[in-house]
């Protein structure tokens, strides 16, 4: 099965000072439709990078980002833009609803902005919401809802547009250990469900292990089959 995701040879320097900071080096990863992958590593490590390169909000210093095989360090930005919205979801550790828009209203505004009429939005919006088991609170702002719900309204967002890949930076690091274990359950749950490729990070082992396998980001590389402790 062909890689939706595929890093090859990326490395990332930054300025410091009157030297530079180097983050990754020479990295590589690929990730399959339906293929759930965790992201671990220390703080500072550089998931977030990873993250937001593999999202392509962040260019490399070298190395290329190739989303279902095409080479995209040399697209144009509304090319670019255009992938992220229509290829990717990102969900963050914080939900940055909006909180003026209830539920349904914050799943359905990213479909309009992508071209979708409200009523086809908002069909997709509610299923999207059903399946995160937030049927019952579709007109609830998010004041009006706990952290867990929050959260799941944030990954029914991220999966308005029907992304192929989704990428997560500590989706459940919020949260208390019991909220947290429900919301993971339903990131899986409907991860599965739409086929999607899923790159998470997190700093909770234990969740991690319960992922398709788990790359270790040390110093600057990818450990693959990394065994994690339980």
């Amino acid at each position: 099965m062909a890689e939706v995701l595929k890093l090859e040879g990326i490395t990332r320097r930054y300025k410091e000072g009157e030297g530079q900071l180097e983050v990754f080096n020479e990295l590589s990863l690929t990730l399959k439709p339906g293929e759930i992958v965790a992201l671990v590593g220390p703080s500072g490590a550089g998931k977030s990078s990873l993250l937001h390169i593999a999202g392509l909000l962040e260019a490399p210093t070298s190395g290329e980002i190739y989303i279902e095989g095409v080479a995209t360090s040399k697209l144009a930005d509304q090319e670019r833009t255009r992938i992220r919205r229509d290829k990717i979801g990102f969900v963050y550790q914080a939900h940055h609803l909006l909180p003026e828009f209830d539920a349904l209203e914050n799943v359905i505004l990213p479909q309009m902005i992508a071209g979708a009429s409200r009523q086809a939005a908002a069909v997709e919006a509610q299923r999207l919401l059903e399946v995160m088991g937030l049927g019952k609170r579709l007109s609830h702002l998010p004041s009006k809802l706990s952290g867990g719900e929050q959260q799941r309204v944030a990954i029914a967002r991220a999966l308005a547009n029907r992304p192929r890949i989704l990428l997560a930076d500590e989706p459940t690091g919020n949260l208390d250990p019991r909220t947290s274990g429900g919301v993971f359950e339903s990131l899986i749950g409907i991860t599965r469900k739409e086929g999607l490729a899923a790159l998470i990070a997190t700093h909770n082992f234990e969740l991690a292990s319960r992922m398709d396998r788990a790359l270790l980001l040390h110093q600057g590389k990818l450990i693959e089959g990394t065994q994690l402790p339980r």
